[in-house]
């Protein structure tokens, strides 16, 4: 795929050859949303027959902000340019039976209905709780059942031709785009309030963005401090193709749409 000459201004350019994955490139924000009302509107959902929860929310709204809003974070760097991906994909983090993480791919997530990204992420996420994984899951099995050194090695030239090159080698199950565009993982459902994510090495994606459990705090509402229930959502960003200033655009969208749930319908 050429590169896209229009995202590719000087500052990127530079950024993309002084920075270094993910060692070094690497910037982190978060927020508390008020998400009292979005309950509510989940509530209503369910009732109605769709087993709707935060994460299909979130999913769905930050694809949406990526197709609509903020199109620098459907890029990667490969060769010393920055690329769009070729569709707007999110792997979301699924608990495994044995107590680790694994993850679900959405295909195109920014142009499903909200019914139907519902459906197939519970589809999706079922299989892996019994023990279904896609390719992801079982190229790591593979990679976890070779002895080291030799399992570092590989890792290595994989990198080096996935994430360095770009290149994709979908008879192996190797792709330049095997998660997607942007990781999002609910550790709230881990017990855990706020998270700190990590940039994964092994994935070409501009950002992975983390919530955190939905607790009641004291909140200033219509002037006045009342119990709300609040979400803390964090974000780690590859500097190499973003900034805290796209950072800030999905939040607000987030934002927007934690208000205004129905625009997603």
């Amino acid at each position: 795929m050429a590169p896209d000459t229009n995202i590719n201004t000087s500052w990127r350019n530079i950024a993309s050859t002084i920075y270094k994955k993910p060692s070094d490139s690497k910037i982190f924000g978060s927020v508390e949303i008020d998400i009292s009302d979005l309950e509510e509107y989940i509530k209503i959902k369910r009732k109605n027959g769709l087993k709707i929860t935060l994460t299909h929310v979130f999913m769905l709204a930050t694809a949406r902000a990526l197709g609509e809003k903020i199109p620098e974070f459907n890029t990667y760097v490969s060769r010393g340019k920055i690329r769009s991906h070729p569709s707007i994909d999110a792997a979301v983090s699924v608990l495994l039976p044995n107590g680790e993480m694994g993850s679900v791919k959405v295909t195109n997530a920014n142009k499903l209905s909200l019914r139907e990204s519902v459906e197939f992420l519970n589809t999706e996420i079922q299989k892996h709780k019994i023990g279904e994984e896609g390719n992801t899951g079982k190229l790591r099995e593979k990679f976890g059942n070779i002895p080291w050194p030799f399992r570092n090695w590989l890792f290595r030239i994989i990198k080096v031709l996935i994430i360095d090159l770009g290149l994709s080698f979908p008879s192996l199950g190797i792709s330049a785009n095997g998660f997607g565009s942007f990781i999002l993982s609910n550790i709230g459902t881990l017990g855990l309030d706020v998270g700190y994510p990590a940039l994964m090495p092994s994935a070409n994606v501009a950002f992975v963005l983390i919530m955190g459990r939905a607790t009641t705090k004291p909140w200033v509402f219509n002037n006045q401090i009342v119990p709300r229930k609040i979400l803390s959502l964090s974000i780690a960003i590859d500097h190499r193709v973003a900034d805290a200033s796209h950072g800030g655009k999905l939040f607000n969208y987030l934002k927007t749409v934690v208000n205004n749930p129905e625009i997603l319908e």
